[in-house]
């Protein structure tokens, strides 16, 4: 159990910061991702087009312009 979060999340951003980018390794993992979702069904979605009315409409709603 981690009792003290923010130094948890500070070690963990540091932590992130010094390791470099691995393309093969993030590519390999999306590819991973991937397959596990057609397996579960998922992809390829029967109607693509299934939902954009609402992805719009949220779309529109969280692209307000506020002032700083």
């Amino acid at each position: 159990m981690i009792r003290d979060a923010q130094s948890w999340a500070d070690w963990e951003a540091r932590y992130l910061a010094s390791e470099p980018a691995d393309f093969r390794r993030n590519l390999r993992l999306l590819e991973a991702m991937y397959e596990h979702a057609r397996a579960l069904g998922v992809f390829p979605l029967a109607d693509p087009m299934e939902g954009l009315e609402t992805d719009i409409r949220v779309a529109k709603a969280l692209n307000v312009r506020t002032t700083p």
